[in-house]
């Protein structure tokens, strides 16, 4: 339980250094949204959704999951930035994660995203389509299974449906490929992992969202003895997520959902999703 303790301590702290700044200092003439309030938009917890950052507002976000029979935890924390308008954005993803009670934290590998806002710019239409690349770099510990070990390079395709006023969709599908990826005792090989899925958010209030996820990863181990083997991962993730508007266009987000694992024995797990989106700067 200590392991548990210091993950949830350590997302607690982060959340609560990222909310004080905002809350004590945003500018008040920098907002989102004048007239109205934000809906939740580009929140879900475990796909992607197809709408950039608008000009001028950036967003924060954090993920924690932990799975209380193991008390394995993962995190997840993106930085997104309109470039400088909404056709291009750029993010960082930074990954953590701890294997269980007899494991060891470490980071994961990095990701440099870039995003292009294809169909759907400026939140117009029912319709938006924003492909990403992402390079990703080995920065986590191929040894302990927490990175692949070579640097990667990850596609994927989101698109957001909108099906009249009270529900939207969302759609994933994509690859990573790792040409050098290693096994824990260093042998290298090429792999290739692939990740789908969709999502159906009901917007029954601007502040309030019951939504379900539901995934299908693979992955293509490297094993010490040179072969490869290919796993695959079935999740549901039904969940609720909450929005405060503030007048000085702060945004925040706070989620909670239970994730079911199908692949290996059915496991349950619980997530927390954090999101602060705030204007740093005011479009022309």
């Amino acid at each position: 339980m200590t392991v548990v303790r210091h993950a949830l301590q350590t997302f607690l702290s982060l959340t609560l250094l990222g909310s004080l700044p905002l809350l004590a200092g945003a500018d008040a003439g920098a907002t989102i949204s004048q007239n109205k309030p934000e809906k939740i938009r580009d929140n879900l917890f475990l796909l992607e959704e197809a709408y950039n950052q608008e000009p001028g507002v950036i967003q924060h976000i954090q993920s924690f999951t932990l799975q209380p029979r193991t008390k394995s935890w993962n995190y997840t924390f993106t930085e997104e930035w309109p470039v400088p308008t909404d056709r291009h954005q750029l993010s960082l993803t930074v990954p953590a994660s701890n294997p269980g009670e007899f494991g060891r934290s470490g980071v994961g590998d990095f990701l440099i995203n870039y995003r292009l806002q294809t169909i759907g710019m400026g939140g117009t239409g029912r319709l938006a389509i924003a492909p990403r690349v992402s390079l990703v770099l080995p920065t986590g510990r191929y040894q302990t299974r927490a990175g692949r070990g070579g640097t990667g390079i990850q596609l994927n395709l989101p698109v957001s449906i909108e099906l009249g006023d009270h529900f939207v969709t969302h759609l994933n599908a994509g690859l990573t490929a790792t040409p050098k990826a290693k096994s824990q005792s260093g042998y290298s090989a090429s792999a290739l992992d692939t990740n789908a899925g969709a999502a159906l958010v009901w917007l029954t209030r601007t502040w309030f969202n019951p939504l379900v996820e539901v995934v299908h990863l693979t992955t293509q181990e490297i094993g010490d003895d040179r072969t490869r083997s290919r796993s695959s991962n079935f999740i549901v993730n039904p969940g609720l997520r909450f929005a405060i508007n503030c007048r000085s266009g702060l945004q925040i987000v706070p989620g909670i959902s239970m994730p079911i694992q199908f692949g290996g024995g059915t496991r349950g797990s619980v997530l927390f999703y954090f999101s602060l989106e705030h204007a740093v700067w005011k479009p022309r």
